[in-house]
């Protein structure tokens, strides 16, 4: 048959298959049969056949049409096949004529138009008489042929020989597709007599089809089948769609033709059997089976077909295992080839021609339009089926590995969260936790924003609410995401998305949060470098932020106005108007009288001068155009500078300000500043300063000043002519002087101010390094130059001296060491090494003057040094340099107020939470430290006086490479000869790290505190931390790890020191040199312990881009105990090496305080992660140190409120990493305490030193909430618990009990207020637990376990009954702050007497329960009397004693009057078996 095919145009593909399709024998041999039946019939009466088809359908009503024109019908359908089936039946020659009728058919539809109107719909005769006989819409012929019963399987085998004639025909865009149409025949028919043997034959046409045909037979199965064949023709089709893709993974292999041309097939035929299988009505496990075939093809399968694949397979999934398929599904989903095009196209369009590259934006385009659909099937999903939302969010949330996670996941959880509104809290939730956890990094984010924007862009307005959402946050990782889903929607979406953007980030700006603020100004900044021209469309926008300015602090300042003054000097017209804002804004701000309002002026005015100072690209327009740029630059500039100059010379201050802000700008635009236009500043600089602050040296200084001139400090000595000295002390008697008379002369057209001093030198040496390329040899003479001061020794000077004269000698200390500051800053980082011995000798110099500065200011009490830092409001309150004054009046008032009786509510509300609740230990380690460092270490007498001194640069520490000597050795071994070896002393070092550590603790933070709703104002926040803030924390971080090595080595050196001095412990010639020494290098060590607890619990380590950073400042570490081993260690194996060296400290901490900042250090590198060796090894060091002896060099035991707050964390990390926290707990209680009872009374306990009378509150406060906390911890009891099982439990509970009952004891030894209020609190908590998790095991396990549950009940009744004395003690004392905890416990305790009724209900043993008069005690068992007790005597003790069992003693919520007139209260269970 196929032979005799007419040939048509093929392609070439299919002209290799044409030979190899098989022929269906069942066809061939019924069309031969019926072939030689129709020759024999023509041979006899062919003319009489085709008449009989033509009469029979023309009285039966249908006329038949040549050509272009439809078949006629002129009746209704069921009344043609009904005369049809009539005629054929009465024919005279019936059956035969069936046969003639069919031949006359199959003639009628060898022309193919013929069979094309058979095929189409009969058009309705419209005549007057059949007007309302025929329906408008008539089936075909065929159709109607299909519908009579004696004709139905000749029509259905003619049309099935039929559709192999068309197997190469190509269907043109209105060409007709025959077997499409005939296939549509077979849809929707009424009855079909032999169903089975239909489906047969047309699986068997799919097997021998082209694709088209086999597409169109499969897609119209559903229409097809009867109900009962779906299930096995679905099975077919899944073994069709399974083989498809072995096909394809075969034809990998092979290569060979046949199987590359199945293999072809099979790909395309995914689409149409997966539309066919949804359409069926099939069961479930079916349905399930068929899911994971299409599962097993979704990694490759055709990108244009994985919607449909995605969407049969979230059809229909059930709430039981949606979990399980979204979970295969997410691993099955890869959309890296869906980006493989986008990265095609971007390579192509370099290298190749125009008709390539738009051949590949088209695969582009198809590759975006294929991914846009799959996520609007996930979507369609997510909205209608409940359970495919919750079970994709599951899906994710169950997802631990960080290379799990999907640029897929991120994306499904935007739709969720747009789709969704009953999700978005839950989303978000898994979003932040993702975030956290590192699982979402912002790499994966840029990667979704860059390759599926066009998916990513409809769910904008989610992406708004979830960045605003994050820039709440507290953590930095959620913050940092929050903003760079900022930056990547501006980037990738059009315009309406950006200017929603802009305004979201100039909403935070203008909150007034101070986080919000910084970090959206940062968003803001990064857009205006990296996108300079499309923000400059918004800027009207950013403008406005000009009105909110009183919110913003200066660094604040500074950012906004560079964007503005960026998007102002960056175009050349579009910015102009921005430029003329500006110009006014700040001219009015600097003519302004409001201090305030003149500092925002000189910020931005210096902003403003960096952007039109800036070096322009050659490139950018020609030599005359740039001509002209630099001719309107150098007006503008030469207009600022004159505004700011006229606007600052009057007043110290502000010129001050203007110096550093302008020194700032040449240190932040390093090499970018086009110096030829500040030619004419500079010069001027370079000239005012020497006239203003330098003078020739000389022995003699004439003039009236309130202490003799003397020229100190000179490292020069030896170069005697042209010396030059600072000018200090004439200065300051000037500006004094000028303080007093104010206003008296105002001739001179600039002030000169000892004020400008630091700022202005600043200036000028930035300016000299930016011109010389580094170099400050045009100024090293000031390094080493003296300064005019007066005779320092001031022991014993002071009080003869007025009050004038102190605060003059104050003043003129502070200008010298802020001047020595700067020249440090100077001169740190050059490498000529006379100029390091010089900056070293400034370091003892600054260490000198502290010292004498201390004393001066001890003696001066209400003084207010003179400014440093001039860009934020000065401190309002007066610091004070007394340290231990105002703590002795603190802790006197504090005493005065404990002694007093019942005080005020907010009183006893305040002790309550600083008992009940843990201490805050990481609030501020440098004031704590400074509260208990001795009088001989000036930097605890300075610690409120650092914002007067001017601010070190990071540079600086870049000498703690240096080594270390200690004060002994420098005296025994160098002489004078030998200055030139100047090295780091103790005190040196103490200063650098104690400024150091006080940096870290501004700009690491530790980890993520709860943000306060409503901040009060904190404008100091930031006084002198300028040039820190300027600096982003990761850099700061860097630099710090730079530190390391020489960190390391100091740290060695102390661990080498203390050793040693434990070692020589009875050997002490001069115990004070030795004492004070020893508080010195304590003090070294307990800095460099909280700078590396600063570097390595910095929160930013949490986030991905950091993990690099951590791993080199590890490797510092690791690489002390493996020197060139650690190179290529894994991250664990550095931890576990760092952890291991530092560990190695734990023998040489000098004090208590030491080793509570070791342990929090340790901590914070284990817990990168925690593992089980390191909880041990911690546990093991906190008991190591608790039961460690803590004595000062003096000899007296550590005491004080840092003491107690650094033992109450190290017994929570003793008890929190310890194995078993019961045995520990039951060790210190049974142990410890009874060794303190029996002790003297200032004695300690002998296994634990640190447990003492002082600090038993604190013990008792860890090991009663922590006992609490190991409660709480215990699962509950489940009626499905084997006996084993609630064994373990009972257990657990009986030895919780235990102890709960020993602690409780102990108040009848220790009964201060703080205990008894622990008791309270945490007893309620306790006893709370025990009703939620131990009742309900007791309920199920007291048959079994009798004995045990009794005795536990016991042991819980002596101490329930120990509380009820605490609730009378509380009430008779009328101490408001324990009778506060009173109602709620005796409430606890009332629900657990009749809990245990219940139990026993339960348990059908009521008759062990019985009800007694309950008595207010003491604390001491003695019944405390009442008018009510009084009368009643002592009959009812009588017979509570004749009890059959103890009874339980329980408060009924109630006092004991108001229980005897209920009747009666206090049941509980007796101790009588059931």
């Amino acid at each position: 048959m196929i032979s005799k095919r007419k040939s048509w145009k093929v392609d070439a593909s299919e002209e290799s298959c044409k030979t190899d399709l098989p022929t269906c024998p069942v066809f061939s041999e019924t069309k031969k049969s019926r072939i030689s039946d129709k020759e024999n019939a023509s041979a006899f009466c062919g003319l009489e056949n085709e008449g009989v088809f033509e009469e029979l359908l023309r009285t039966s009503g249908i006329v038949l049409k040549a050509g272009e024109g439809q078949n006629e019908i002129a009746v209704d359908q069921i009344t043609f096949q009904k005369k049809l089936c009539l005629a054929l039946e009465k024919h005279p020659t019936y059956p035969a004529v069936v046969k003639q009728f069919i031949s006359g058919l199959e003639s009628h539809i060898k022309d193919r138009n013929q069979f094309k109107n058979c095929l189409l719909p009969c058009t309705p005769v419209r005549t007057e008489s059949s007007r309302n006989l025929v329906h408008s819409y008539c089936e075909s012929l065929i159709k109607l042929l299909l519908g009579i019963k004696i004709l139905q399987p000749a029509v259905i085998t003619l049309l099935l020989e039929k559709i192999p004639e068309f197997f190469f025909d190509i269907v043109g865009t209105f060409g007709t597709n025959f077997p499409r149409l005939i296939v549509n025949q077979f849809k929707w028919l009424d009855r079909l007599l032999d169903s089975q043997d239909l489906v047969k034959k047309l699986m068997q046409m799919v097997s021998v089809s082209p694709v088209p045909i086999q597409h169109d037979i499969i897609t119209s199965l559903p229409e097809i089948l009867e109900d009962s064949q779906q299930s096995e023709v679905a099975r077919e089709l899944r073994k069709q769609l399974i083989t498809a893709n072995e096909l394809r993974n075969i034809g990998r292999v092979t290569r060979m033709l046949q199987m590359s041309c199945l293999l072809k097939q099979g790909r395309r035929l995914t689409v149409p059997i997966l539309d066919a299988l949804s359409r069926l009505d099939l069961d479930a496990d079916l349905v399930a089976e068929v899911r994971q075939s299409a599962m097993t093809i979704v990694p490759s399968v055709k990108l244009e077909d994985l919607p449909v694949v995605v969407k049969f397979i979230l059809q229909n999934v059930k709430a039981a295992d949606a979990v399980e398929v979204i979970s295969d599904l997410r691993k099955s989903l890869d959309l890296s080839s869906c980006v493989l095009p986008l990265q095609i196209h971007s390579s192509q369009k370099k290298i190749k021609s125009q008709v390539q590259a738009s051949s590949s934006l088209s695969q582009v385009t198809t590759s975006q339009n294929c991914v846009k659909l799959l996520f609007d099937v996930i979507k369609l999903a997510v909205r209608f089926q409940k359970d495919v939302s919750e079970a994709w969010i599951k899906a994710i949330e169950n997802s631990t590995s960080v290379s799990d996670h999907k640029v897929l996941d991120l994306i499904v959880l935007l739709l969720i969260h747009s789709t969704n509104t009953r999700n978005r809290k839950q989303t978000e939730k898994v979003l932040r936790s993702k975030i956290r956890l590192g699982c979402m990094p912002e790499q994966l984010m840029q990667n979704a924003f860059q390759n599926h924007s066009t998916v990513i862009k409809d769910f904008f307005p989610s992406i708004l609410a979830l960045a605003q959402a994050f820039l709440h946050s507290a953590h930095p990782a959620v913050v940092s995401f929050g903003s760079c889903m900022y930056k990547q929607a501006f980037a990738a979406f059009d315009s309406y998305c950006q200017q929603e953007v802009v305004t979201a980030l100039v909403t935070h700006v203008c909150s007034g949060s101070e986080t919000e603020l910084d970090i959206s100004l940062d968003v803001l900044t990064d857009l205006v470098v990296l996108h300079t021209s499309l923000l400059m469309r918004y800027a009207t926008f950013v403008k406005t932020i000009l009105d909110s300015t009183q919110k913003l602090n200066p660094c604040q300042i500074r950012k906004l106005f560079y964007i503005l003054s960026t998007l102002a000097f960056s175009q050349k017209q579009e910015g102009s108007y921005i430029q003329d804002d500006m110009h006014m804004v700040i001219r009015k701000w600097l003519s302004s009288t409001v201090p305030n309002h003149k500092q925002m002026g000189i910020i931005g005015a210096v902003s403003m001068i960096g952007s039109v100072a800036l070096k322009r690209n050659e490139g950018d327009a020609a030599s005359l155009e740039r001509a002209e740029l630099n001719s309107e630059s150098d007006g503008q500039l030469s207009t600022l500078l004159d505004l700011v100059s006229f606007c600052c010379e009057q007043t110290p201050e502000v010129l001050a300000l203007y110096y550093d802000e302008f020194a700032s700008l040449i240190e932040k635009q390093k090499g970018k500043l086009d110096l030829q236009l500040l030619d004419g500043f500079g010069k001027s600089l370079v000239e005012d300063f020497p006239s203003d602050f330098v003078v020739d040296l000389s022995p003699t200084v004439h003039g009236s000043f309130l202490f003799p001139v003397k020229s100190l400090y000179n490292l020069d000595e030896d170069q005697s002519q042209e010396a030059i000295a600072i000018n200090l002390l004439p200065l300051v008697s000037q500006s004094e002087l000028g303080r007093v008379t104010a206003g008296a002369s105002n001739q001179s057209k600039r002030a000169v101010s000892p004020m400008c001093l630091s700022p202005s030198f600043r200036l000028l040496r930035l300016y000299t390094a930016e011109q010389n390329s580094g170099s400050l040899e045009e100024i090293d003479a000031l390094l080493g130059c003296p300064l005019y001061l007066t005779d320092l020794e001031v022991e014993g000077k002071l009080e003869s001296l007025s009050k004038q004269e102190r605060e003059f000698l104050c003043s003129l200390l502070f200008y010298a060491l802020n001047w020595f500051r700067e020249v440090v800053n100077a001169f740190c980082q050059q490498q000529d090494a006379e100029m390091k011995g010089k900056v070293l000798t400034r370091l003892q110099n600054i260490t000198e003057l502290q010292n004498v500065l201390g004393k001066c200011l001890a003696a001066t009490p209400g003084y207010v040094p003179p400014p440093a830092t001039f860009d934020s409001e000065a401190p309002e309150a007066v610091p004070s340099i007394n340290a231990a004054g105002p703590a002795r009046k603190r802790s006197g008032r504090k005493k005065k107020a404990d002694g007093s009786k019942a005080g005020s509510a907010d009183r006893s509300q305040a002790d309550d939470s600083s008992e009940g609740n843990q201490p805050d230990t990481e609030l501020s380690e440098l004031d704590k430290a400074a509260t208990d460092r001795e009088a001989g270490n000036p930097l605890a007498q300075l610690q409120s006086y650092r914002p007067y001194f001017r601010e070190l640069d990071l540079e600086v520490f870049t000498v703690l490479h240096c080594g270390l000597l200690t004060k002994s050795v420098l005296d025994t071994e160098m002489h004078t000869e030998a200055r030139e070896v100047v090295q780091l002393g103790p005190a040196e070092l103490c200063f650098l790290l104690d400024d150091l550590c006080w940096k870290l603790e501004h700009v690491l933070p530790s980890g993520s505190t709860r943000r306060v709703p409503f901040p009060k104002e904190r404008g100091n926040k930031d006084i002198g931390f300028s040039h820190l803030c300027q600096r982003s924390p990761k850099e700061v971080a860097m630099c710090v790890v730079d530190l390391l090595k020489p960190l390391c080595k100091h740290m060695e050196n102390m661990h080498n020191y203390f050793q040693a001095s434990v070692q020589n412990q009875g050997a002490e010639d001069e115990p004070g040199v030795t004492i004070q020494e020893h508080q010195l290098m304590s003090s070294c060590y307990q800095l460099l312990l909280l700078t590396f607890r600063s570097l390595f619990a910095w929160n930013g380590f949490s986030q991905h881009e950091n993990t690099d950073l951590l791993r080199s400042a590890l490797q510092v570490l690791a690489d002390r105990l493996k020197p060139g081993e650690t190179e290529f260690l894994l991250l664990e194996e550095l931890i576990s090496e760092s952890f291991q060296y530092l560990l190695n400290f734990q023998q040489s901490v000098p004090s208590f305080h030491c080793a509570y900042i070791l342990t929090q250090l340790l901590i914070a590198i284990a817990e990168k992660p925690m593992s089980g060796w390191k909880k041990e090894k911690l546990a093991s060091l906190a008991k190591q140190f608790l039961c460690q002896s803590w004595v000062k060099p003096s000899g007296d035991r550590e005491k004080g409120s840092q003491f107690n707050s650094a033992l109450h964390t190290l017994l929570c990390v003793y008890l929190e990493h310890t194995d078993n926290i019961l045995k520990a707990i039951e060790e210190i209680s049974s142990v410890g305490v009874p060794e303190l009872m029996n002790s003297a009374k200032d004695g300690c306990s002998s296994t634990y030193p640190t447990l003492s009378r002082q600090t038993f509150p604190v013990f008792f406060r860890v090991m009663m909430a922590q006992l609490e906390s190991s409660a709480k911890s215990i699962p509950a009891g489940k009626p499905s618990d084997s006996s084993e099982v609630q064994l373990e439990k009972l257990l657990r509970w009986n030895i919780t009990v235990r102890n709960f009952h020993i602690l409780i004891n102990l108040v009848k030894v220790f009964d201060s207020r703080p205990v008894l209020n622990i008791c309270l609190k945490y007893g309620r908590l306790f006893v709370e637990a025990f009703l939620k998790l131990a009742m309900p095991l007791l309920d199920h396990s007291f048959k079994k376990h009798t004995d045990d549950v009794q005795s536990l009940l016991k042991t819980l009744q002596l101490s329930t009954r120990q509380l009820h004395h605490m609730c009378g003690h509380s009430k008779i004392h009328q101490d408001i702050g324990l009778t506060n905890h009173v109602p709620l416990l005796k409430k606890s305790l009332e629900q657990f007497v009749y809990r245990v009724k219940a139990m026993l209900a339960f348990n059908h043993c009521q008759e062990a329960f019985w009800v007694g008069i309950l008595k207010n005690r003491d604390l001491q068992g003695e019944e405390i009397l009442t008018q009510g007790s009084e009368e009643r005597g002592s009959d009812e003790e009588d017979s509570e004693d004749s009890a059959e069992g103890p009874a339980e003693e329980e408060p009924s919520g109630s006092d004991t009057d108001d229980s005897e007139q209920r009747g009666g209260a206090g049941p509980g269970p007796s101790a009588a078996r059931p």
